[in-house]
């Protein structure tokens, strides 16, 4: 899955996906989807992420195996620039990744929304989005 982010091949990351299979973002906040159903919502939302993050490299992989053979924690920080104003970021990542016959079922992607928002340049709309919320 990373080598196609980096290859910016986002349908060959959303076929990794079972056709039933989630990618839930609990701390998501503001516009961000918390939860997406199935293989087809998930290559919807990637559709235009190269657009948005030029992402160059994964400067650190670590994988932690759990008691479950069908599931791993995936910590990783993400380095590149943001398409926009070609300002670097790096932000880090923790994922509990799920799968079955091959394929990810279960997709638990722990993010922060205010690094990630900060790196994009959208930092004022998702404050905005939440001051909206909020009223």
């Amino acid at each position: 899955m990373i080598d196609l982010m980096l290859a910016k091949d986002m349908n060959a990351v959303a076929d990794l996906w079972a056709h039933d299979g989630t990618a839930e973002f609990p701390f998501a906040v503001g516009s961000s989807p918390r939860v997406l159903c199935g293989r087809e919502e998930v290559r919807a939302y990637l559709a235009h992420y190269p657009e948005l993050m030029d992402m160059k490299e994964m400067a650190a992989l670590t994988v932690w195996p759990t008691d479950r053979t069908d599931t791993i924690v995936v910590e990783w920080t993400a380095t590149g620039s943001t398409v926009a104003n070609s300002q670097p970021y790096s932000l880090t990542y923790i994922v509990v990744l799920t799968v079955r016959d091959g394929l990810i079922a279960l997709f638990r992607d722990y993010w922060s929304p205010l690094s990630a928002a900060a790196a994009a340049g959208s930092l004022p709309g998702l404050i905005a989005s939440l001051e909206r919320e909020n009223t």
